[in-house]
């Protein structure tokens, strides 16, 4: 196994305004959850893929589990921080971890590989873009500076990690009652280097319904 992958889908689409978990929307006539396993479940490289969800949704993660071989289904926390670490707790504790977002479903193969290999010799890593737009500190709707954008990147999912150092850094925040923003900020906050690993800008996260029209145009692209 090359390494193995936690995707959390137990979110409640508030942003998104559907309603129902969001991961459960159609694009282009399937759930958007079903376009994010396809890639682990074809890549060779994927050993395990653990879907955390919530108890309401159940039912329809059952039913796909037939057909996607390499999922295992674990119930989420109150916090996403939680749901990982529920989904830390039932993968296998060795080797190389990915924590992916249900909602990225254009991740392309080759970054999982560099971020696998990056992880492996570094301890962590995690994917991102350079941010291409002019970048303003900003107090009661007043500008206060412009900001560098030089060393700005913006950070996307997967994030990998060595399977200790992902474990350790969840169990210190646990301790010491950290809610942080992703996965790497429980490991930067441990004092483990993370690595940058260059994506691409079609990776985008499915959060808002403008987003479905990006979407439908990243799908419409790749199959040209």
């Amino acid at each position: 196994m090359n390494y193995q992958v936690i995707i959390p889908a137990a979110g409640s689409g508030k942003r998104m305004g559907a309603g129902y978990n969001k991961l459960l929307m159609n694009l282009e006539g399937r759930p958007i959850i079903l376009h994010t396993l396809d890639v682990f479940e074809k890549d060779p490289h994927c050993g395990q893929i653990i879907l955390v969800i919530q108890p309401d949704d159940e039912p329809f993660f059952k039913e796909i589990q037939s057909r996607y071989l390499k999922i295992h289904l674990v119930h989420g926390g109150s916090e996403r921080q939680y749901s990982v670490y529920n989904g830390l707790k039932a993968a296998v504790a060795d080797g190389i971890i990915l924590v992916h977002d249900g909602a990225r479903p254009f991740i392309r193969p080759e970054t999982i590989l560099s971020l696998v290999d990056s992880a492996r010799k570094h301890g962590a890593a995690i994917a991102a873009v350079p941010v291409k737009d002019t970048i303003k500190k900003v107090k009661d709707l007043e500008v206060i500076e412009t900001v560098d954008r030089s060393s700005l990147w913006q950070v996307q999912t997967p994030q990998a990690f060595r399977f200790s150092v992902l474990k350790s850094a969840h169990e210190r925040a646990k301790l010491e009652g950290f809610l942080g923003t992703d996965e790497a900020s429980l490991v930067e906050k441990s004092g483990q280097p993370v690595k940058i690993v260059e994506s691409d800008y079609d990776n985008i996260k499915l959060t808002t319904p403008e987003d479905l029209y990006f979407a439908e145009a990243i799908l419409k692209k790749r199959q040209q």
